[in-house]
């Protein structure tokens, strides 16, 4: 299985039709979403993200990558907006699951791997989920992205988030958080 994240730029009087598949989609204007998993059209004006659970990546895709639904095992996707004051960074942490970023505004710094990467408006990076991340938002605007993760459905309503050190954990945290979608999806339910 494949989560991909497709943007979608709509005049006014234009339409695209989404063949049935689980997925977010994100109204970067409205800054809301809404799980869909049937057939969908999105008419113009929109600018829309969209997060997939797909068979094959579409060639357009911003990014893709691979995920595992075990058999069995339910899961949920989660769509969220993380928002961060001019300085802002996100202690070393892992979270339960994979997922896509996508940078809305501003620009963070994500350091993982033992490589770091810079981000800007509309660019997208991917998270497995068990490796720390270290992120440094921007020091002079605020910095937001919004983020499709793939997670334990036990983790319904709550946090995926857990830091790698204990005393990163007690810390303020300046980040603010904005849950859209938490729905729980069955392994080969609706997914190709």
């Amino acid at each position: 299985m494949q989560l991909q994240v497709l943007e979608h730029r709509l005049q006014r009087g234009q339409t695209i039709e989404l063949a049935a598949a689980p997925r977010v989609l994100y109204d970067v204007e409205a800054g809301s979403a809404q799980y869909l998993s049937g057939d969908a059209t999105v008419a113009g004006p929109a600018h829309a993200l969209s997060f997939e659970l797909v068979g094959a990546p579409a060639p357009r895709a911003l990014l893709s990558a691979p995920v595992e639904l075990p058999p069995g095992q339910r899961r949920l996707l989660r769509c969220d907006r993380v928002e961060f004051p001019p300085g802002g960074v996100a202690y070393l942490h892992t979270h339960q699951g994979p997922g896509i970023r996508v940078l809305l505004h501003g620009s963070i710094r994500v350091d993982t791997a033992g490589r770091s990467h810079h981000y800007g408006p509309l660019e997208a990076w991917f998270e497995p989920g068990p490796e720390p991340v270290f992120a440094a938002a921007s020091e002079t605007e605020p910095t937001a992205f919004v983020r499709c993760m793939v997670l334990p459905e036990r983790l319904l309503g709550q946090s995926s988030i857990r830091y790698v050190r204990e005393e990163d954990a007690e810390k303020p945290k300046p980040q603010r958080y904005t849950v859209f979608v938490d729905e729980p999806i069955a392994s080969g339910s609706g997914a190709p």
